[in-house]
């Protein structure tokens, strides 16, 4: 399996995934692995009531690697926490598949989370008594399930991570850690994956080949990954780039290549600071 980093603006379609993923029915195939329907997310009331995403409809491609991305405040966050069942909706539709999370109670929404959903957060958390290889199976372990040993194989050689399993997260770098973190969030097959500034406490390096690894859970792997961040060379790894300002979806962008991401992020910052004035 290829370990190297997708280069910015290689948007050629994702491969068959060399491992079959979980079995899905053919109706399943043709929805989407997470979608927004008019979806509004109001924090507080009164003087103190902000809109954090304002009737926000957005869906997210199965086996596909989604960026999304805008300026600070404009839902962004808000948007992933809600599609990963971490926060509620005021009102409109957050789905996981086929599943409405609305519907759900609190213990189902945690079966979700644990078997449907995968995280990855810019800091790692990983739990520093356990080896790389205890954190990866940690979610199984919970679930009181056992690794699959062709599926747990195939996410550790993609994210790179066979000599390193027996170490402690103190003993590994700060990319080793991510890549650990990554690794846990596939190792369960969800629906979709969710990186929240996944490079953000890397360096470039580090970050590249952490953005490499997602690229390749989605092409060799089938995964479905969504990322937020606000880096445009992070966004030219994506197969596309979905754009929030002030709380709505404002564009979005195919195949994006590093300065285009860059030229549509200057383009609405200069349309706030003229809003502003």
């Amino acid at each position: 399996m290829s370990r190297h980093p997708r280069t910015p603006g290689d948007h050629s379609a994702p491969s068959a995934p060399r491992i079959p993923g979980a079995p899905r029915t053919p109706g399943a195939l043709s929805e989407p692995a997470a979608r927004a329907t008019g979806l509004t997310k109001v924090y507080g009331k009164g003087e103190t009531r902000v809109s954090a995403l304002n009737a926000v409809s957005v869906e997210f491609a199965r086996s596909r690697f989604t960026a999304v991305m805008g300026p600070s405040g404009s839902g962004k966050s808000t948007l992933m926490n809600c599609l990963a069942g971490l926060d509620t909706v005021t009102s409109g539709s957050a789905r996981i598949g086929g599943t409405e999370l609305s519907t759900l109670t609190e213990r189902q929404l945690t079966a979700l989370r644990r078997d449907k959903v995968g995280f990855v957060f810019q800091g790692f958390n990983l739990l520093p008594t356990l080896t790389a290889m205890e954190n990866v199976t940690l979610p199984l372990r919970i679930a009181g399930r056992s690794p699959e040993a062709d599926w747990l194989e195939a996410v550790v050689n993609t994210v790179g991570l066979s000599g390193r399993l027996g170490h402690r997260p103190a003993e590994l770098s700060g990319g080793q850690q991510q890549r650990v973190a990554v690794a846990r969030a596939l190792v369960t097959r969800p629906e979709i994956v969710f990186a929240d500034e996944p490079t953000g406490n890397l360096d470039s390096r580090s970050g590249s080949e952490v953005l490499g690894f997602l690229r390749d859970s989605v092409r060799e792997l089938g995964q479905s990954v969504v990322m937020v961040t606000h880096d445009p060379v992070a966004a030219a790894h994506a197969d596309r780039v979905v754009f929030l300002a002030d709380g709505r979806v404002v564009d979005e962008l195919s195949e994006p290549t590093a300065a285009a991401v860059l030229d549509r992020m200057l383009r609405f910052e200069a349309q706030g600071r003229t809003r502003t004035r």
